[in-house]
């Protein structure tokens, strides 16, 4: 059975920014590219409308996803695309439809003015829910976006990839993510950035009163830390270059900060259920909705 990388497809731009991502990747993985249209059925009363009839209905429904495989086979010719329509509520079908596959790619609508964008509930839904990893792709994103500059500063595709960003909490790391990003850099031939943010402890006042300030010593510790949960990745994964970043802050305004020169940010979503139901985290949920590169949101337990 080929690997499947699944797109969410509703024929916005942010839908086919990510379907064009998926293409890339597909690309770089040898894999097939499923795009997933959901429709939810219309109502009988407005279905009986002479503008929303059956036969409208499905002919735009056939139509979106249909347009969006030809541009991929045109602009893609390596790429195998394929097709699917599901009936139902989007959230629960691309929830079934990603772990059918080994990756599901959705869009991200831009925000404008504010500097960041937007994940819509059914995004948050799927990523909250699903354990295989889902890439969210903002609107307007291009190939030309993930590379470097050439000699003379024109962007191009012909280029190397950006980093891969990759934020890490040395606390509790997780192999899926840690696996995950070193793979992706890989793949791109690309550096790997490891972005850990850190905050001063509670009893920091304290020890401040006391004329101690304990910030080198914390700094140097938090840096060891990443080194000594880095070390094994980098024997297994030679030829991937990394860069340590561990800096006093917020993690999520650090990977934020470092998104802008990013091919990829990964970041991962412990997999837990509370009584309130599903969680996503803080970090992932900021850098979700605002980092300038496409963001992949790893899940582990």
């Amino acid at each position: 059975m080929p690997r499947t990388i699944a797109v969410g497809l509703d024929g916005s731009p942010e839908s086919r920014a990510a379907a064009r991502w998926a293409a890339r990747e597909a690309a770089l993985r040898g894999a097939v590219v499923k795009l997933v249209h959901v429709w939810q059925p219309v109502p009988e009363p407005m279905a009986q409308a002479p503008l929303l009839g059956a036969e409208t209905q499905q002919h735009w429904t056939e139509r979106i996803p249909r347009e969006a495989a030809e541009g991929l086979a045109l602009s893609h010719p390596g790429v195998e695309v394929s097709t699917e329509q599901r009936g139902g509520r989007p959230a629960e079908v691309l929830a079934e439809v990603a772990e059918e596959a080994e990756l599901l790619v959705l869009g991200s609508r831009a925000l404008s003015g504010i500097g960041g964008y937007l994940v819509g509930s059914v995004g948050q839904a799927v990523v909250a829910r699903t354990e295989v990893p889902v890439v969210v792709v903002r609107a307007g994103e291009q190939a030309v976006d993930e590379h470097l500059k050439d000699p003379v500063g024109i962007p191009s595709a012909a280029t190397a990839f950006r980093p891969v960003v990759l934020g890490l909490d040395t606390g509790s790391p997780a192999g899926e993510v840690l696996a995950f990003a070193f793979e992706e850099a890989q793949r791109r031939a690309a550096r790997l950035t490891v972005v850990q943010g850190w905050n001063l402890p509670a009893s920091y006042a304290y020890t401040m009163a006391g004329g101690y300030d304990p910030r080198e010593d914390l700094a140097r510790a938090q840096a060891g830390a990443l080194t000594e949960v880095l070390l094994p990745w980098r024997k297994k994964y030679p030829d991937v270059e990394v860069d340590e970043l561990s800096r006093l802050g917020s993690p999520a305004s650090h990977l934020i900060d470092a998104s802008h020169d990013a091919s990829l940010v990964v970041v991962g979503r412990r997999v837990r259920r509370t009584l309130f139901g599903v969680h996503i985290g803080a970090v992932t949920h900021a850098v979700m909705h605002h980092a300038t590169a496409p963001v992949a949101v790893v899940a582990h337990h």
